[in-house]
């Protein structure tokens, strides 16, 4: 789907399975990615559920890194966000392989599929929702050219707390 500077990204197939159970038990992985009490649910979230996303698995000089997955926002979740109007579209995506933070492979992949975005589905605007703690996360966002909207307090439950998070938003230039 997407290929560039050594990053890819392709659909997930079933047999991708065995690599979100590694990532997913990685406690620094889950500080900030689905939770560390939350390792039961790889099954459902990422297969069994017949959700809207498209989910990936994201390779750098061809080694299965990460994951991202991207959704056409709805209208109701619109209209709860303040961004009524638009094809705009939401994105979740983590490095699995903790060696590979710090090294600009987020930003790359992250400036990538907005543009992916932007190009082959007409994306308006791509918005995502990291927690406020989450500060390497926004940095690296930031530098894609997302801004902070607004806080959503309580936003989402993580190791069964909610926190907040900001909603953040990159428009098409």
């Amino acid at each position: 789907m997407i290929e560039n500077k050594g990053l890819k990204v392709r659909k997930m197939i079933d047999n991708d399975q065995h690599l979100l159970v590694k990532w997913l038990s990685d406690s620094s992985v889950l500080e900030y990615y689905e939770g560390r009490d939350n390792l039961n649910k790889v099954n459902y979230v990422f297969f069994d559920c017949e959700e809207d996303e498209v989910k990936c698995i994201v390779e750098f000089e061809s080694k299965a890194i990460g994951y991202v997955q991207y959704y056409k926002i709805d209208k109701i979740t619109k209209e709860n966000f303040g961004n009524s109007f638009g094809n705009i579209y939401g994105i979740d995506q983590f490095i699995g392989e903790t060696e590979y933070w710090n090294r600009g492979v987020g930003t790359l992949l992250v400036s990538s599929v907005v543009s992916f975005l932007y190009e082959h589905e007409k994306a308006d605007k791509v918005i995502m929702d990291p927690q406020v703690r989450n500060l390497r996360a926004l940095r690296c966002y930031e530098k894609c050219g997302f801004k902070k909207v607004k806080i959503l307090p309580k936003h989402e439950l993580h190791e069964g707390e909610y926190r907040d998070c900001w909603l953040i938003e990159h428009t098409r230039d």
